[in-house]
C-alpha cells in the first residue's frame, strides 16, 4: 500500500468514525431517551463507556505517545464486542418491531459500526510497528487528524480560560483516563462478569 492511499484511508476512517461512531449513536441515544426505549438506552450506555477509549487514544496520539497506536487498535474490537455481546439486550432488541424507525436504525447501525470496526482494526494493525517507531512509515498519517484537532482545541481553550492546552497536558490526561478505563474494565471482567455472564445488568 502506498503512503498516499494509506493516508487517504486513515482520513476516511476518522471521518466515518466522527459520523458512525459518534454523531449517529449520539442521535440515536437521544432519540431513545425521548422515546424511553430502555433496551436501546442500555445498549448505548454501555457503548459510550467502551467508546471512551477512542478519545483516550486521540489524546495519547496528540502527545506523540506510541501507546495511542495500541489503544487505537484495541478500541474498534471492543466496540464490536460491546454491541453484540449481551444476551438480554440482543433478545430485547430482536423483539422490537422493525416498523418503528428507531429500532430499525439501531439494528442497521450495529452492522455498520461492525463493518467500520473491521476497516479501523485492519488499518491500525498495519500501524502496530509504530509502538516502537513513532515516526515510521504509517505513523504520521494517524497523528495528523489528532494534531489538527489539538490546534483547534488549544486555541479555543486559551480563548475561554486564558491557559495553554499543550500536547504534554493532553498526553497526561490521556494516561490518567486510560488508567481509569483499564481499572473499570478489569473490575467488570474479574467481579461482575463471573456473576452476571453475558447479561448486561449494571455494566
Amino acid at each position: 500500500m502506498t503512503d498516499i492511499s494509506f493516508h487517504t484511508l486513515v482520513w476516511l476512517t476518522y471521518r466515518l468514525g466522527a459520523f458512525f461512531a459518534f454523531g449517529l449513536p449520539l442521535t440515536l441515544f437521544t432519540w431513545a431517551i425521548i422515546k424511553k426505549e430502555q433496551s436501546i438506552m442500555r445498549l448505548f450506555s454501555i457503548y459510550w463507556k467502551i467508546a471512551s477509549l477512542i478519545p483516550i487514544s486521540i489524546l495519547l496520539l496528540i502527545g506523540d505517545r506510541p501507546l495511542g497506536y495500541l489503544t487505537s487498535f484495541i478500541s474498534p474490537i471492543l466496540l464490536t464486542i460491546c454491541i453484540w455481546f449481551w444476551v438480554d439486550l440482543n433478545e430485547e432488541l430482536a423483539d422490537l418491531p422493525l416498523i418503528k424507525p428507531l429500532p430499525l436504525l439501531v439494528k442497521i447501525w450495529r452492522w455498520i459500526i461492525s463493518l467500520y470496526s473491521i476497516l479501523f482494526t485492519t488499518l491500525t494493525f498495519i500501524s502496530i510497528p509504530c509502538l516502537n517507531l513513532i515516526d515510521g512509515k504509517y505513523c504520521n498519517s494517524w497523528k495528523e487528524a489528532p494534531q489538527n484537532f489539538h490546534h483547534f482545541s488549544s486555541n479555543l481553550f486559551k480563548f475561554l480560560f486564558g491557559a495553554n492546552w499543550t500536547e504534554s497536558v493532553a498526553a497526561f490526561i490521556g494516561y490518567i483516563a486510560l488508567l481509569v478505563y483499564v481499572v473499570g474494565l478489569l473490575q467488570w471482567l474479574l467481579v461482575r462478569f463471573p456473576k452476571q455472564g453475558r447479561m448486561a445488568g449494571g455494566f
